[in-house]
């Protein structure tokens, strides 16, 4: 019977285990959000886990949404990605960027020029914005021409590139969490009423066709996508998510995918995970509060076949050995997750390390 520690090929890649490192934002990339030695030994000593996914990372200075985050648009934030990859791999691990824009959850203070942050409508959301000089509230955003959306399809498409010249072994779309594809995705943030509007198909419009260009770079075997279809993270809503995301799962799987990631809680998305593996019919990935035996059960009953873990791999750098061995998680220290250096993000030790 299948478990959490079994083998699995999911697309072109063989993973050793079903233990995925979900992304993670942590903020320690810098002004320029170019990775270090520092993200390098992060990412390092997590390099047990089937597959690791990185924290969200913009496409391009206009998807930045956060003070801190990671990109791979620029010539230093590949080779500082370079130093990431290269970290895993020499440790036997796997590694996929989360390509990532911000949309709405963005600020003039962190936009080239100072410009509004763009979104599918002129909606702002509730909450505040990370920048430099702390939490600025939300703005209302530019709602995108229909004329730039090809545009915002070629950041996509120019990161995997980018990603793969840093090294990735595949990349994932962040479609999820409130931001930009989700914006485009939900009618509570999505009020359009051209070809990206409306429908459930005119509002996965955007996300089916920066697929099929990240898939013109990669390939299908080494492309995911992640969607939060009852996710309610920065204002987000939709009418009728269990329509929605039928259309999405559907036309993602006409796309044969690698893998399709889904953070939905359970048991209150019950019904939106079956209707994900009834319709989408490749790997398929659950985050949110997933523990061991949640996933063994899952899996074992070919509910899903993977299962990504956000906090627990905070503090766990070797997760999947306290999996093996059924040993105790150590916790983490919650002030010390955002921003910062070493402390709180690399000098978590392993159990043997504790245990001595």
């Amino acid at each position: 019977m299948a478990s959490i520690l079994s083998p699995l090929r999911v697309g072109d890649l063989e993973l050793a285990n079903r233990v995925v490192m979900a992304p993670m934002t942590r903020l320690r990339a810098g002004r320029t959000g170019t990775p270090t030695v520092l993200n390098a030994t992060y990412y390092a000593q997590r390099a047990s886990a089937g597959l690791i996914i990185t924290e969200a990372t913009d496409i391009s200075a206009q998807a930045t949404g956060y003070a801190g985050a990671p990109g791979i648009w620029s010539p230093e934030q590949i080779a500082g990605w370079r130093l990431v990859t290269r970290a895993v791999h020499e440790r036997g691990g796997k590694i996929l960027v989360q390509l990532w824009h911000t949309g709405r959850i963005s600020h003039p203070a962190l936009q080239p020029g100072g410009a509004l942050p763009v979104a599918p409508s002129a909606i702002a959301p509730k909450g505040d914005a990370v920048t430099w000089t702390g939490k600025q509230p939300f703005v209302t955003p530019r709602a995108l021409s229909i004329e730039e959306i090809p545009g915002i399809v070629e950041q996509f498409e120019q990161a995997a590139r980018n990603a793969r010249e840093a090294g990735f072994d595949g990349v994932e779309i962040h479609g999820a969490n409130g931001y930009l594809i989700d914006q485009f995705l939900r009618d509570g943030a999505n009020h359009r009423t051209d070809a990206y509007g409306g429908t459930p198909t005119n509002r996965a419009r955007l996300l089916f066709e920066v697929v099929e260009a990240v898939i013109g770079v990669w390939g299908p075997g080494r492309v995911g996508v992640r969607v939060s279809p009852l996710g309610t993270n920065s204002s987000m809503s939709d009418s009728d998510p269990m329509r929605t995301y039928h259309v999405v799962a559907e036309g993602l799987s006409r796309l044969h995918l690698a893998f399709l990631e889904a953070r939905v809680a359970l048991p209150a998305g019950d019904a939106m995970l079956h209707m994900l593996r009834e319709t989408f019919h490749g790997r398929l990935m659950l985050n949110e509060g997933m523990t061991l035996d949640a996933a063994n059960a899952l899996i074992a009953s070919d509910e899903i076949d993977l299962a990504s873990f956000a906090r627990p791999y905070i503090g766990n750098p070797d997760l999947v050995e306290r999996f093996s061995e059924g040993a105790p998680l150590a916790a983490s220290d919650n002030a010390t997750w955002y921003g910062g250096e070493a402390a709180g993000y690399t000098n978590y030790p392993t159990r043997d390390a504790s245990v001595a």
